[in-house]
């Protein structure tokens, strides 16, 4: 009897797109594959990430690898707590979606266009940072709900634009809504932003060797090591918002050949002047093995520049 692999998810629009595309890769290889439901306390809750914490999304997933109900856990990577999960093993990191944030305004308007005082909604601190610091005097509005919810209060009028990650427009067909791709050199996006994280249980290497073989994305794996490990290291002495991004450069090695390296830009946040928000930011480039380390080496620049002194929610 052949066996079914179960693969759970969230049950949103997007959790649902992007567990898809991992499951037409199994059963291209002739798997078959069952996918599975999973609630979980941030479906549950309209509060603030902050308020509810890290891993709303994915203990319940974790929990259903733990009890046998799921062969494999699909995460937004984003959305995992840096510590590993006992019993557990991330098997594979597929193709990343592109990471940048994307703006959906009113009229077609860039963020440079829109007028100071216009109302932008973000559910993430770390986008309210950057928006605060970049001085164009916006109102910052929290939000929280799936894609669909956040865009309609713009086209409802409630907001005059919000900032969702570019990816999960993607995912869902929905490209053609943004107004404006944010360049990260204006905002930063969240570490492993647009990257998905497949876990399994550590003993189940049947299912570890399938994922790693069939999905795993050896680029995408590096640059994510390296943007989550700025961001655990930064959360050992620093609770601010925090953005990362990594890339896979060409380099010239010293005899001039052509090889690629990894390029980490990281930023956090810092109380300015008069309780006013400013970001700090670093940034270095490393051999692809020492993707790590560049992570915790950011990190302590970004520490060495003020970034624990902001106190509030990670992400």
């Amino acid at each position: 009897m052949t066996r079914v692999i179960r693969i759970g998810t969230r049950g949103s629009k997007l959790a649902l797109a992007q567990t898809g595309t991992v499951a037409d890769a199994l059963r291209a290889t002739g798997a078959e594959v069952e996918i599975v439901t999973v609630t979980t306390p941030g479906d549950l809750s309209s509060a603030p990430i902050s308020e509810i914490g890290v891993g709303v999304f994915t203990s319940a997933l974790r929990e259903a690898l733990l009890r046998n109900e799921i062969d494999v856990a699909v995460h937004s990577y984003k959305d995992l707590p840096t510590a590993p999960e006992p019993g557990l093993v991330l098997a594979a990191v597929p193709p990343r979606e592109d990471p940048r944030d994307a703006l959906i305004a009113r009229d077609g308007l860039t963020l440079g266009e829109l007028p100071p005082g216009s109302k932008v909604g973000t559910g993430a601190a770390r986008r309210m940072a950057q928006l605060r610091a970049l001085g164009l005097g916006l109102e910052i509005v929290p939000i929280r709900g799936n894609i669909d919810t956040r865009m309609r209060k713009v086209t409802d009028g409630e907001l005059d634009a919000v900032v969702l990650a570019r990816a999960g427009l993607a995912r869902t067909g929905q490209v053609g809504v943004i107004t404006e791709t944010l360049d990260p050199i204006q905002m930063l996006p969240s570490p492993a932003q647009g990257a998905l994280a497949l876990e399994c249980r550590a003993a189940d290497v049947d299912t570890e060797h399938l994922l790693a073989s069939t999905v795993d994305d050896e680029s995408t794996r590096v640059a994510v090591t390296a943007e989550r490990a700025l961001l655990a290291a930064l959360e050992a002495g620093c609770s601010a918002p925090v953005g990362a991004l990594a890339e896979i450069v060409e380099d010239l090695d010293a005899e001039g050949a052509v090889l690629e390296r990894i390029s980490l830009r990281g930023t956090a946040a810092v109380e300015g002047e008069n309780g006013a928000v400013d970001m700090v930011r670093a940034s270095g480039i490393a051999d692809l093995g020492e993707a790590e380390q560049l992570g915790r080496t950011l990190a302590a620049e970004l520490l060495d520049l003020g970034a624990g002194a902001l106190s509030g929610p990670a992400h």
